[in-house]
């Protein structure tokens, strides 16, 4: 019986098997490693991804497309909402680091990314299916209208790539908008500073974009005593993620 895509769930599921081909050659999956897909659906890419891999684990959260998994060999499935998944029980019952991989339900993708920088230190690479938008707002530089919270916060912990574009006709049914391919891989030797420092201080900044920092940051910092030389003059966006970085460093010092 054929599967009806489930508004409530995101479904778009990736048809055009020359795009199929082009990502699982990008993943470049090797027997051994510990791959986990997100949101495998109708299996597009599970099923060419687990002719490379001694074992696939795939999370779907929609049951009747996890039985239907179920019946492939070679794949453990977890039928659940990824963002309650135990990304770091996962890989120490895999026995090493994961590559995870899949096209993520675009209403829920921002969830997702932050739910899986939690567990990064056990990640040794990610490549996604998402939004076009959303992949030119994590990649963005400063000073562009992408560049923004999701840009800082995982350019922090990741070096990101967007591979390709994908265009909806490439899917089942067609999205509203382009998609692209991103290659997430994570530094090996990020700035160690407390992750909840930073995510407060690139939520404030980010919290009036139009606005100088002096009128967001200015009364967050003085209320923290911080005395160190920091340009207020600026607008959130044209701050680099060094310098937020640097600037959360000093702020946890100060404490």
């Amino acid at each position: 019986m054929k599967h009806q895509p489930r508004k409530r769930f995101g479904q778009h599921f990736l048809t055009d098997e020359s795009v199929i081909d082009r990502i699982v050659d990008a993943i470049d999956p090797q027997p051994g490693e510990a791959v986990v897909e997100i949101g495998p659906g109708l299996g597009a890419m599970t099923r060419p991804l687990a002719e490379r891999l001694d074992r696939l684990s795939v999370i779907e959260l929609d049951r009747d497309l996890a039985q239907r998994l179920r019946r492939q060999p070679k794949l453990d499935v977890i039928e659940a909402d990824v963002l309650k998944v135990d990304i770091e029980a996962l890989a120490a019952e895999r026995g090493q680091p994961l590559r995870i991989v899949g096209n993520l339900p675009y209403n829920i993708s921002t969830p997702i990314l932050f739910h899986l920088l939690e567990a990064v230190e056990h990640v040794v690479d990610q490549h996604f299916m998402l939004q076009k938008e959303v992949v030119e707002r994590m990649a963005a530089g400063p000073g562009g209208k992408e560049y923004g919270r999701l840009s800082v916060m995982l350019q922090w912990r990741y070096r990101i790539e967007s591979l390709f574009d994908v265009p909806p006709e490439s899917f089942d049914p067609p999205p509203r908008v382009d998609s692209a391919i991103v290659r997430m891989r994570p530094w090996p030797a990020p700035r160690a500073l407390p992750a909840g420092v930073l995510e407060e201080l690139v939520r404030v900044a980010f919290s009036q974009r139009r606005k100088l920092l002096r009128h967001t940051l200015g009364r967050w910092l003085d209320e923290r005593a911080y005395a160190g030389r920091f340009d207020l003059q600026r607008r959130a966006e044209e701050v680099a993620v060094d310098e937020y970085l640097d600037l959360a460093t000093a702020l946890s010092a100060a404490a």
